[in-house]
């Protein structure tokens, strides 16, 4: 069993930056990719970053490159979402996920088994 609490949601203006912050524990060994997911009133829920627990690769959506970024601490079990230039479109419920599959799509959202309770943000522009 693996418990994700994320933290560091807010509401912020356009252009801003806030920082998310996802804290592990439990068999956090079994795992092999951690993302961040997010999903807004009427839409689906979507991957927005992932990165491979064991190799440190890391993937974003499109719509995010070059304004988020991924990365862990595996010291201290915590990943982390850098959002930087941020647009009203990134306002979405974020949530924290872990995969203990070892080959998987990373944004699909079925291949992780373990998720948080998600944490609010919102851009106002």
């Amino acid at each position: 069993q693996v418990q994700l609490v994320e933290s560091g949601g807010g509401s912020v203006q356009a252009g801003g930056s806030l920082r998310l912050s996802c804290a592990a524990s439990g068999n956090t060994f079994g795992t092999y990719y951690m993302g961040w997911f997010r999903q807004s009133p009427g839409k689906e829920r979507e991957g927005v970053a992932i990165i491979s627990t064991r190799t440190g690769i890391t993937w974003y959506t499109d719509s995010v490159k070059g304004r988020f970024t991924i990365s862990q601490d595996s010291a201290k079990n915590t990943l982390s979402l850098q959002m930087n230039s941020l647009k009203p479109e990134d306002t979405a419920m974020y949530s924290c996920a872990a995969s203990v599959s070892r080959v998987i799509n990373v944004f699909r959202e079925d291949m992780y088994k373990y998720w948080g309770q998600g944490t609010q943000v919102t851009v106002s522009s």
